[in-house]
């Protein structure tokens, strides 16, 4: 079932236009990326998909009900994790449920049951400044889910990372995925975490922005690390990397 879909979306800026008859789909369960070069798009695309933008032309539909234009539909994280310094753990995740006026005691209790589940057990009094990088784009997760708990809008959620970290905290997503029952588009610059977490790949090149080319990753995850070593896991990049570089060319 089509849990998201972004159908012929064009928007521009001071008359110059900046994507033009986007569309793509998300299916429940998946995770989709959004791939392709710095300038291209991707994050004007993503503004108009949570409804922080109207687009010029196009519509989004969530479970088949159009919320152009309507925020606080699906949730989104940004590349940083703008934790709030002075909060804890537990009432920076229990944002969203206060936003939308549950009392704070309540907030709390419910935020706090899927500390365990998102690997934050022992973190609610703590403050971001105590946690690890790791730690903290997990509390940023959990205050993205909890915000809606259907689709999740991720915009380089882990660029910050070391190479050991983020490959930890990739396969922690994976799971929670799969056991919260979440839909992911992620916006990537990086080809190889692409190919590793995605269902599908969406390449956005040009200008204005246009969804050029899909690919499907036919390897069932979770994926074996032997993979990103593999002949397959190559043909996958020379692909991708063949298509950016004709289409910047």
């Amino acid at each position: 079932m089509t849990a998201l879909k972004v159908e012929n979306i064009t928007k521009s800026f001071d008359g110059q236009t900046i994507i033009r008859h986007v569309s793509l789909t998300l299916k429940d369960g998946e995770l989709v990326s959004l791939l392709g070069v710095s300038g291209g798009g991707k994050t004007t695309l993503f503004n108009i998909i949570a409804g922080l933008s109207q687009p010029d032309e196009g519509k989004i539909f969530l479970d088949g009900h159009d919320i152009t234009g309507k925020p606080g539909q699906i949730s989104y994280m940004l590349q940083k994790d703008l934790l709030l310094p002075y909060r804890t753990t537990l009432d920076n995740v229990a944002l969203p449920l206060l936003i939308k006026g549950m009392p704070k005691a309540k907030a709390r209790l419910q935020a706090s049951e899927y500390f365990a589940q998102f690997g934050l057990e022992g973190t609610q009094k703590k403050y971001p400044s105590q946690l690890s990088g790791g730690m903290r784009q997990r509390a940023a997760l959990l205050r993205t889910y909890l915000f809606s708990e259907k689709v999740a809008l991720l915009d380089e959620p882990f660029s910050a990372l070391d190479m050991l970290t983020k490959s930890a905290v990739h396969d922690w997503y994976l799971q929670v995925m799969e056991t919260i029952h979440l839909s992911t588009l992620f916006v990537t610059h990086d080809i190889e975490e692409a190919i590793l977490l995605s269902d599908r790949i969406y390449l956005l090149t040009g200008t204005p922005g246009s969804v050029t080319k899909e690919i499907r990753i036919e390897e069932p995850r979770p994926r074996k690390r032997e993979f990103s070593l593999s002949e397959r896991f190559l043909d996958y990049k020379r692909q991708i990397l063949m298509h950016l570089e004709k289409a910047q060319g």
